[in-house]
Order: C-alpha cells, then sequence, then structure tokens
C-alpha cells in the first residue's frame, strides 16, 4: 500500500509503515463524551484519521480503545484495522501507546503514531511528515512536527525506537524515549498549523470555528448528553 516519494531531486525508497491511532481517553473535559465521534462535515475525527491513514498508504494500522470503545468501535468496524482495547486507560497515553506497539504485528520499517482528535490532518500531511522521515539527518530516529517551534502531531520513529521502547519501563513512552535520547531526535520545522490543531474542550471547538471556519458537530446520540 506504501508508495515511493520523490523529494530533494533524488527517489527515496519506499518504507513499511505500521501506524498507531490512539483513541483511548475519557475526554473529561469534554463531558466525557468521546471527542473522536465529534463530526467534521458529518464524519466523525477518528474516521477523517483512518481515512488520511490510509489515503497515505500505511501498511498496517492499529486503533488502541479504552474509555467509550463500545461507542467508537461502530465508527471503525469497517477498516482493515487492528482493534485493541486498553483494559486500564486511566493509566495514561504511555500504557494505550506500548499496546499499540505491541499491536502491530508485520514487518514495517518505522512506526506513526497519530491521536484521534486532530480534526484537519489529511492524507497529504502524512505523506509530508513520512516525506520528512526519509530525509531525516543521518543518526536521528524520530522525527517530530514543529510548528513555531512547538511541537505537533502525529510522530514517526524507527522499528528500532518501538523494541528499545517496548524494552523499557512500562512508564517509557515515545516522549520518554526523546527525553532520553535528545541526539536521536529530529524536530521537523513546518509552517502546517493543521500538526499543532487539536481539541480537547468545547472551547477549543469554538476557537477552531472562529479560526479556521470549520465548526464540529455532536452527532444526535451525544447531543443529548451535553
Amino acid at each position: 500500500m506504501g508508495c515511493i516519494l520523490k523529494g530533494g531531486g533524488g527517489l527515496y525508497s519506499r518504507v513499511v509503515v505500521g501506524a498507531v491511532l490512539l483513541a483511548a481517553g475519557s475526554a473529561s473535559r469534554m463531558g466525557h463524551r468521546p471527542k473522536c465521534l465529534l463530526e467534521l462535515g458529518g464524519v466523525s475525527l477518528i474516521r477523517r484519521q483512518l481515512i488520511a491513514l490510509s489515503g497515505a498508504g500505511v501498511d498496517e494500522l492499529v486503533v488502541v480503545l479504552g474509555h467509550h470503545a463500545e461507542r467508537i468501535e461502530p465508527a471503525v468496524r469497517d477498516f482493515p484495522v487492528t482493534l485493541v482495547r486498553n483494559p486500564d486507560p486511566d493509566a495514561g497515553q504511555v500504557s494505550s501507546l506500548r499496546l499499540g506497539l505491541q499491536a502491530l504485528t508485520g514487518k514495517i520499517d518505522t512506526v506513526l503514531v497519530a491521536l484521534a482528535d486532530q480534526p484537519l490532518i489529511n492524507s497529504q500531511d502524512i505523506n509530508d511528515l513520512i516525506g520528512a522521515y526519509k530525509k531525516r539527518p543521518e543518526g536521528t530516529e524520530v522525527v517530530q512536527p514543529t510548528v513555531d517551534g512547538l511541537p505537533g502531531n502525529p510522530v514517526m520513529f524507527s522499528q528500532s525506537v518501538r523494541e528499545q521502547i517496548l524494552a523499557g519501563a512500562a512508564s517509557v513512552g515515545c516522549r520518554q524515549w526523546q527525553a532520553a535520547n535528545p541526539q536521536a531526535v529530529h524536530p521537523w520545522a513546518s509552517s502546517n498549523q493543521r500538526y499543532r490543531t487539536d481539541v480537547d474542550t468545547p472551547e477549543d471547538i469554538e476557537a477552531l470555528a472562529a479560526r479556521t471556519g470549520h465548526r464540529l458537530l455532536w452527532p444526535k446520540d451525544l447531543l443529548s448528553e451535553a
């Protein structure tokens, strides 16, 4: 499913990408409603992410659920993904990440970790990130988009980093690995605000509408819980 990308006047070899999409949180600041089911143009945020990842040609995709799993599963069931449930999502995002990394089964070169609450990420954004990973400086193993000097998402890292994270303590995730190995991290500077756009609160929904004109709406079955 992957593709060969051109860049910098040369041809870069194809990499096999395994993606982990995190959607296990409780969304407490959103009234404990699953924010990944917010809709933009009638399509839920989690489905928009799956469409973007599929369109970019990722080779394997794991979706990690936890809180609200019963409500979210119907939205992703028709995609060719592996569904994993975190039995203790309150243990934090690191626990969900590690479950997702463990569930990747294919022979992959790199891992892309995405969040289910980024409403504007599209296939081109994913392709641009994959291209940046291919062209990363020698000796680096993690590529994180940065916008105006601030970290964004998704993040990509090598199969070696995945193995090191899983071999480490239960408290070790991508962020902790980066902190311990700053020399191996490439902060990829981008002007693309979509890498920094997510929604955690009702105020974020209003700010997104004011800034971009994109209005996120709750589906009818969740609107009544407002």
